[in-house]
């Protein structure tokens, strides 16, 4: 941040007269009382220099306050949205009332995104947790809860190869890869080109595996997206070095 000096150089620039050390110069008692024009124009401008400097203060004070009101409202957010999801086994066991208020806290902090273009963020890079959404297909809650996935899930994205991968964990361990194609800073086309049954089956896609997912918040610990048919995801960073392989 931008601090306000006073310079000598902002003092050099008012009118001050120098005299040589060889000239002579009388002084009356008249001179010595009356008030010098020079001060009068370098006791005013030095005026005009500490309202500019008062001004700029005030506006760079104001700009920081706001700064920290910011980052302390989007930090408050993100733990009332973890607090909220923390019980709901990702989503499975949410209620309609649940699923409102964590759509209403996520779009305060999607308000608030500081990363406007995430697919040229480097923090959009490495391998994220899933810890909510709203996917029926990723939560199968029809199911009896043995045969749902009860281990982690994970997605990791790499921006430059524009590749991204999920991984199932217990008990099925299954793999998808997918190619990205951007269709605009935020947004891109997802389709699924592989996949892989117990992490070792490998199975061709034959094209159906399509959608798009649109990254909406983003910032070193959390991700927000929203898939082309309406579902929310939330995802913690887990490991940023992590890279899909090709």
């Amino acid at each position: 941040m931008a601090v306000a000096r006073f310079s000598s150089a902002a003092l050099l620039n008012n009118p001050i007269d120098f005299y040589p050390a060889s000239a002579s110069i009388s002084v009356s008692s008249s001179s010595v009382l009356r008030p010098s024009t020079h001060t009068k124009r370098f006791s005013c401008a030095a005026a005009g220099l500490n309202l500019k400097s008062s001004q700029k203060w005030r506006i760079e004070a104001s700009f920081f306050s706001s700064f920290l009101d910011k980052s302390t409202e989007i930090e408050s957010l993100k733990t009332s949205l973890l607090e909220a999801i923390a019980p709901l086994d990702r989503g499975a066991a949410a209620t309609p009332e649940d699923q409102q208020l964590i759509d209403q806290i996520a779009r305060k902090l999607e308000a608030l995104n500081k990363v406007k273009e995430p697919l040229k963020s480097n923090l959009l890079n490495g391998k994220w947790e899933l810890l909510y959404t709203t996917s029926k297909s990723i939560l199968q809650p029809e199911r009896p809860k043995f045969l749902r996935p009860n281990g982690k899930i994970y997605q990791a994205i790499n921006v430059d190869t524009l590749r991204a991968q999920n991984m199932e964990t217990w008990p099925f361990f299954n793999q998808a890869t997918a190619n990205l194609v951007p269709l605009n800073a935020c947004r891109v086309a997802v389709k699924f080109d592989s996949f892989k049954v117990a992490a070792l089956i490998p199975i061709k896609s034959r094209g159906s595996g399509r959608g798009q997912l649109e990254i909406t918040y983003l910032d070193e610990e959390l991700r927000i997206s929203r898939g082309n048919e309406g579902n929310l995801f939330i995802l913690k960073m887990v490991d940023p070095l992590y890279r899909v392989p090709l």
